[in-house]
């Protein structure tokens, strides 16, 4: 994997990004490498006793990675209801800015080599569909990262790779690898999976990670 810096995303919600970026950064900072955290939105925080909110997911990812940073200045925009971020911040009157997210991300630069960066949802998951429509491919293309897709390696994943990975195609992102996850060994299934991705996309496969996996190894 190339010293860039990195979005992960998937071919849908709960596929596993935040276990493989956590999986994936800590492995990164134990090479010696300086990288850093960030997710652009996230949604289903955890409202605490003192009223603030704690982006959870970032804070596993901070914690898992060893991370010395509070997770929320990972964050952009955080919301309490577990809905997609368009809605939420429609729910909560804010408006989600690229410009905002683009800011923070360069600030955040400024501490770190580069960063891994977490989407949310699949790579179609929708920032704004009011006035200016804003998905988060063109988050992506306008952080001008390598793309790694998070995949189950279950039965259905053939389907949703392929359809993640013409969409991405279409709208002129380039995904650099794909991470499956809940790999079971000697799963035919799963097996076949990998290998007809691979033929049907081109794209290589950077990792099988296995349930309750406490690291990950890389392919390639």
């Amino acid at each position: 994997m190339s010293s860039k810096n990195i979005f992960i995303t998937a071919t849908g919600t709960d596929v596993g990004k935040t276990y493989i970026s956590a999986l994936l950064l800590k492995m990164l900072r134990e090479t010696g490498r300086n990288y850093g955290y960030y997710k652009p939105a996230l949604s289903g925080a955890v409202r605490l006793n003192d009223g603030s909110l704690l982006p959870g997911d970032a804070d596993f990812v901070v914690k898992y990675s060893g991370l010395d940073i509070d997770p929320s200045d990972c964050v952009t925009y955080c919301f309490e209801e577990a809905v997609s971020p368009h809605l939420a911040a429609e729910r909560k009157g804010v408006r989600i800015e690229l410009d905002k997210i683009r800011s923070h991300y360069n600030k955040l630069l400024g501490k770190y080599d580069n960063l891994l960066v977490e989407g949310a949802g699949g790579i179609t998951c929708p920032f704004n569909l009011k006035g200016e429509i804003l998905l988060l491919t063109d988050v992506i293309k306008a952080l001008d990262t390598d793309v790694v897709l998070v995949a189950d390696a279950g039965l259905g994943t053939i389907n949703s790779v392929l359809l993640t990975y013409e969409y991405a195609k279409e709208h002129g992102i380039k995904i650099i690898g794909i991470i499956y996850n809940n790999c079971e060994r000697d799963n035919f299934m799963h097996d076949d999976n990998i290998k007809q991705l691979e033929k049907l996309t081109g794209i290589k496969t950077l990792a099988k990670v296995k349930k309750g996996d406490k690291d990950i190894k890389l392919l390639t």
